[in-house]
């Protein structure tokens, strides 16, 4: 029985195996490529072989055939229009002119040479046969003929015609590909990837850890096609269409492999832009051709990914007409997700992080009925998404995955499994057998804050304004009831950045007015250092200055958060303008809106200007500290400033990590960080950095958190 599986097994993964779905066509095409250039060389050579070209054995001088003409060792010339010529050698006196060759019957003892002229050949042989007649001796038989030039007749006349012939069959065989000259014939095909019974992918649900709702929206999706019965008996009928949003890398694709993993029955992917072609009308060709084939194989289940690339909204671009290959896709897609036709038992699913984009059409109850919101996983959440990246990966026995959970806030399961991977990588880098919960740390500082570039040369005074400028981040966020607890400071230079600080912030859903503004007085601490210790300022607060003033902005224009504008916003979260215009206020209330966001920030700085100023000393050793050591950490900050007034949730992580902690290297906490808040439901900022005097992007990475 084993022998036999064994057997199964190395038939299948045979190259030349037929059933093997996997194996490609390759060996079929090149035979046959072998075959048509073979057939083209035979043709070649058979012309090449006739007349004079195949029974002229051998090439000789002008001389000697001069010379055998006298001898009387040639019997038959016939001379050609392009100044060559072919002698018969006599059968007497083979041997002379071809020495001990053997001459083949086809041969017929021919020569050839190249003549001065026909004219003079032709002089040439009447002197000779006036001679012979003179004496009785036969004359040599003397024709003139035109040249049969077979390449140049192949070269004009035939091989273009099987270079045609060859290029038709190879394109209609597809050789060239998928995306290559083959798919010109099939440019309106829709070059969707099949998943059925014989060919299906690995991933189930088992491997999408968290998005448990979401998880359950698509399980009932799949519950439908494997027992329609159960649903319909009570009138219900299968969803149309599921629309997955969310951010990028919160496992929206990963969903739909694990629904076409277990639907078992046939799953069509495309994404968004196989539909986009630089011919006009291919789009809405391979929307038909797409749901054709659906409907052949309903029940059946399409996937569009990133749709966003062909249902953004239609007319925003009118007067350019730039856009009408898209919206004739679009229109198309339309019609045959909900339009006069019936589409039974067929089934789109489509994943976007843009659905604000997407035309309201598209979003119809009838053709998307459902959308299902993916979101960033919580804390839970993430401990079973580490679960899921942690199983190939030897660990240490002092890693908690609960520990890892805490540390990553905001984090995708994308960013999740980035930092698994980073970590045993490290790990390798470092000789190591195991991975350990360093090498998760290391890891996600190297994900968030870059690589660590401590060969990079900073003078005396760069260092010491580095180390000032972060040393206000610090002691302002930990005087802040709502500010984010500190984990670490360092001023070892990060990708771009020349220091930055690491915060662990509260997961919650609402954030006040309050939270704002400490947020920005703890982001516009560095540049209040600055002004107040050194009496300079830098470009090193660009990051911190560019998040301020977008969280200001949002505060006054989007949050209704400001004196003069109370409970206005004037943020569209679907994007379309629905009203015709893109600015909803006056000019009057543009300047009202520049005033206060300017307000906001002065009060800010002067706020952390008091403060730093109240506390000079203790900011005057943690800079000083950092100048030495470049790394300080919440126990240093701790040590100077006195334990923190408020606790959060972070407080106590924090407190707890720092007991279970090595004696010989503090540990990392690091949270993540987004440009700018938008939404009620956002997270605050939580992380800072410095960059190079002589830069003007931004340092750190950023990420909606």
């Amino acid at each position: 029985m084993a022998k036999e599986q064994k057997s199964n097994k190395q038939q299948q993964s045979a190259p030349n195996n037929p059933n093997n779905p996997k194996e490609p066509r390759k060996w079929g095409r090149l035979i046959s490529t072998l075959l048509y250039a073979a057939g083209i060389a035979l043709l070649v050579a058979w012309f090449f072989g006739g007349d004079k070209a195949a029974d002229a054995k051998k090439e000789i001088s002008y001389t000697k055939f001069i010379a055998y003409v006298e001898s009387n060792m040639v019997e038959k010339v016939v001379v050609y229009d392009d100044n060559t010529a072919k002698a018969t050698i006599r059968p007497m006196h083979y041997a002379i002119v071809f020495g001990d060759q053997e001459v083949g019957e086809a041969a017929k003892g021919n020569i050839k040479t190249q003549v001065p002229s026909a004219e003079e050949v032709s002089k040439f042989m009447d002197s000779v046969n006036a001679e012979r007649k003179e004496k009785g001796i036969a004359a040599v038989d003397v024709s003139f003929e035109k040249s049969k030039d077979y390449w140049y007749l192949i070269l004009v006349n035939i091989l273009p015609i099987l270079f045609f012939v060859f290029i038709f069959i190879w394109m209609s065989r597809g050789i060239g590909g998928a995306g290559g000259i083959g798919s010109i014939f099939g440019v309106g095909k829709a070059q969707a990837q099949v998943f059925d019974k014989d060919k299906q992918p690995t991933v189930t649900f088992k491997d999408v850890a968290g998005l448990e709702g979401a998880k359950q929206e698509v399980e009932e999706i799949v519950s439908f096609l494997k027992n329609p019965d159960k649903y319909t008996a009570l009138g219900g009928k299968i969803p149309k269409g599921a629309l997955l949003v969310g951010p990028p890398g919160t496992g929206k694709t990963l969903l739909a492999k694990a629904v076409a993993g277990e639907a078992g029955v046939p799953f069509m992917s495309m994404s968004g832009s196989d539909f986009v072609e630089m011919f006009v009308g291919v789009g809405a060709s391979r929307v038909r051709d797409l749901f054709r084939q659906a409907k052949e194989k309903a029940p059946c289940i399409i996937f569009i990914d990133e749709i966003d690339a062909v249902g953004r909204a239609r007319g925003k671009n009118v007067l350019t007409g730039g856009n009408d290959e898209r919206e004739s896709t679009l229109n198309q897609l339309l019609t045959e997700m909900d339009g006069f036709g019936t589409n039974s038992g067929v089934i789109i699913l489509a994943a976007t992080n843009r659905a604000d984009v997407l035309d309201s059409a598209l979003l119809r109850a009838g053709r998307f009925d459902r959308q299902i919101h993916v979101e960033l996983p919580d804390l839970q959440e993430r401990k079973e998404i580490f679960g899921v990246h942690l199983r190939n990966i030897k660990l240490s026995k002092e890693v908690d995955v609960d520990f890892l959970a805490k540390q990553t806030p905001g984090f995708s399961g994308a960013d999740i499994a980035n930092v698994c991977n980073e970590a045993a990588l490290i790990a390798a880098r470092h000789d190591k057998k195991l991975v350990d919960k360093q090498d998760f740390m290391d890891a996600v500082d190297r994900i968030i804050g870059g690589l660590e570039r401590k060969t990079k040369i900073m003078t005396q005074e760069e260092k010491r304004s580095v180390a000032y400028h972060e040393a206000g981040h610090a002691t302002i966020s930990w005087l802040l009831q709502y500010a984010n607890p500190l984990v670490k400071v360092t001023i070892v230079p990060r990708g771009v950045a020349l220091g930055a600080a690491w915060y662990l912030p509260e997961e919650r859903q609402l954030t006040t007015k309050e939270h704002i503004l400490d947020e920005l007085c703890s982001l516009l601490g560095g540049r209040a250092a600055e002004q107040l210790f050194l009496d300079h300022t830098s470009t090193g607060a660009l990051n911190d200055l560019e998040r301020a003033t977008k969280q200001s902005y949002a505060m006054v224009a989007y949050y209704g958060m400001s004196d003069k504008l109370k409970d206005v916003s004037f943020y569209d979260s679907t994007g379309r303008y629905e009203y015709g215009f893109t600015k909803p206020y006056s000019e009057s209330t543009a300047e009202t809106i520049d005033k206060e966001t300017e307000a906001i920030i002065a009060q800010q700085m002067k706020r952390a200007k008091q403060i730093l100023t109240e506390h000079a000393e203790q900011h005057h050793q943690l800079a000083e500290m950092l100048v030495e050591r470049e790394v300080i950490t919440h126990e240093d900050v701790e040590r100077i400033l006195g334990p923190r007034q408020w606790k959060s949730r972070g407080d106590e992580i924090i407190a707890a990590n720092t007991k279970a902690a090595e004696t010989d290297k503090p540990k990392k906490r690091t949270p993540r960080k987004k440009p700018q808040t938008t939404e009620s439901t956002d997270k605050p900022q939580v992380t800072e950095s410095t960059e190079k005097p002589q830069t003007t992007e931004s340092t750190e990475k950023t990420e909606q958190a």
